[in-house]
């Protein structure tokens, strides 16, 4: 059997959150209790690693650095507005350039 797409971008601590996640049920005050952290500390990581599996399952098709970008994004390692910018500019770089005309 093939590895589901969206696990190859988790990283070991998001593999062994998503554990813990299950064997607790769902349980978000569960999972606040054994990390002794806040629950909203607690949801701030679901919804962080929500968004890193939404940006590894996009079913628009993207180069390997707008993935990268996206992922980046999610996992809370590069602002969005810079990311924005990058992607932006990465775009514009990767569009081919029509041949200037001379008279």
């Amino acid at each position: 059997m093939e590895e589901p797409r969206w696990t190859s971008d988790l990283n070991d601590e998001d593999l062994q959150f998503i554990r813990r996640f299950v064997l607790a049920s769902g349980s978000l005050k569960q999972m606040a209790a054994e990390y002794a952290v806040s629950y909203p500390t607690v949801r701030a990581r679901l919804d962080r690693l929500i968004a890193k599996i939404h940006a590894a399952e996009a079913p628009e098709p993207q180069d390997p650095f707008e993935r990268k970008i996206r992922l980046l994004v999610a996992d809370g390692k590069l602002p969005p507005a810079l990311a924005k910018e990058l992607l932006q500019a990465h775009r514009q770089n990767s569009q081919p350039r029509k041949p200037s005309s001379s008279r």
